[in-house]
């Protein structure tokens, strides 16, 4: 592995039910075969693909968060309110992927649509990002098998289309779980800390985003 591995670009979408009394955020088992954080529980989420910069959208995101997001950009070419939403996009288009579940609503069907984004479409929805919020900022510590430059977004599961769930290569198993019972689980320690944040959001005390980036090998 390179001494030097350049974090890539991606994303994470925390979703939250309310609907049974005690909010819940979905979660995804990784493979123990992978070399990633292997058996660990996690959001699902994913790297930024390019289709992901031009999917039409129902609702964008907020500027208050697509500025928070989109801050800082590694990409110094890149628009940060073009890079937050592509990034949120991915999000959306991951937890599809990993979990089967569409962050969408029916809309008309646009002239255009990249390859990775057709089961959207047909479906006849499209993504929906009026509702995203930021959590925080993560890029994976120097000397892990993958980096990445992470945004983790929060969306209510009240958004979430009707849907199939898909196989997932990346994830075993998916389960809705308590904040509580999700802090037993075998956690990555970032995703421990969005819990966190994810906590605070809740409960109506939501916290500036936090941006966590080592510079030295850290334990999980």
């Amino acid at each position: 592995m390179p001494a030097r591995q350049r974090p890539r670009d991606a994303a994470t979408l925390v979703l939250v039910r309310r609907d049974g009394g005690t909010p819940a955020v979905l979660m995804g088992r990784r493979a123990g075969g992978h070399a990633f954080m292997p058996d660990k529980w996690v959001f699902p989420g994913g790297r930024l693909d390019r289709a992901d910069w031009h999917m039409a959208v129902l609702r964008d995101l907020d500027a208050a968060v697509a500025d928070a997001a989109g801050r800082a950009p590694r990409r110094p070419t890149a628009s940060p309110r073009r890079l937050a939403r592509a990034l949120a996009l991915a999000a959306v288009r991951e937890t599809f992927e990993e979990a089967g579940l569409l962050l969408g609503q029916p809309a008309p069907t646009p002239r255009r649509v990249p390859a990775a984004w057709a089961p959207f479409v047909a479906r006849g929805l499209l993504p929906d990002l009026g509702g995203v919020a930021y959590l925080a900022r993560a890029i994976t510590p120097p000397g892990r098998s993958r980096r990445f430059d992470a945004r983790f977004f929060l969306a209510d599961a009240s958004g979430l289309a009707a849907g199939e769930a898909s196989s997932s290569p990346e994830l075993e198993e998916t389960r809705w779980f308590p904040l509580a019972e999700a802090r037993s689980l075998d956690l990555p320690t970032v995703t421990r800390a969005v819990l966190d944040l994810v906590e605070a959001h809740v409960a109506g005390r939501p916290v500036p985003p936090p941006f966590w980036a080592w510079h030295r090998r850290v334990a999980d």
